[in-house]
């Protein structure tokens, strides 16, 4: 049976998750920033569908994504370097989570990131914990992801494009602004392989873990980040 909930921000220990489905720990709480950056902070996540009462995972093993192994394919260099495009920091986040909401994504019916979870992540943005990344073609938003920052450690929740590599682009210059924030790692959550093409891992959950007791300890005030931080970094 899984646990429910109490009110404090508190997890049962995650080897109490199940295998089947793979990393299901709990059940109940509240999206509150206290409880979210709690569940963050030891790796574990909300993931639910619409009618469903909120659900907490922590899969195992763990699609990871160091920054410095973010994999560019020839094509999308191309593109990095011809710089038809602008990305911003911060600029746009709660259309970025709209976005990610609303694009058809192929074997899912509907979205998870139901008006609950885009509400709860835009409490996060706005007290600095979380972040978008944003590619600007033609002066519209055409791509990007976002993400909850806890320490030094990036947990990235979605991506979405409206143009061909708009994601990619954000990706690329998330992996920038992390690389230069001393970020060490990016959680993906769960294996995908698309996610695999990209450069993302499995790893252990114990191993995930012990990089995030590393990373989390790390002493990084929450803010927004500076729009400057990925100008000029892919030149032709």
């Amino acid at each position: 049976m899984i646990p429910w909930l109490p009110a404090e921000s508190i997890f049962p220990p995650l080897t109490a998750a199940l295998a089947v489905p793979n990393g299901l720990l709990a059940a109940g709480g509240d999206l509150s920033p206290q409880r979210l950056i709690a569940a963050y902070a030891k790796g574990i996540f909300p993931w639910y569908a619409p009618g469903e009462p909120i659900l907490w995972w922590s899969p195992d093993p763990r699609m990871v994504l160091f920054p410095d192994e973010i994999r560019i394919a020839r094509s999308l260099a191309k593109t990095l370097r011809h710089r038809a495009y602008e990305v911003r920091l911060d600029t746009a986040f709660d259309e970025v989570v709209a976005a990610c909401a609303s694009v058809p994504r192929e074997g899912q019916n509907g979205t998870w990131i139901v008006a609950e979870m885009q509400a709860a992540y835009g409490r996060l943005h706005r007290l600095g914990f979380a972040h978008s990344v944003e590619t600007w073609i033609d002066g519209e938003l055409a791509g990007g992801l976002y993400g909850v920052a806890v320490g030094r450690a990036f947990y990235g929740e979605s991506m979405f494009a409206r143009r061909t590599d708009a994601s990619k682009i954000a990706l690329a210059h998330l992996g920038v602004q992390l690389r230069r924030l001393g970020f060490g790692i990016i959680d993906c959550q769960m294996e995908t392989a698309h996610l695999a093409s990209l450069g993302a891992r499995p790893i252990p959950r114990a191993q995930f873990r012990a990089l995030l007791d590393r990373l989390v300890a790390v002493d990084a005030a929450p803010g927004a980040w500076a729009a400057g931080a990925v100008r000029d970094v892919f030149k032709a």
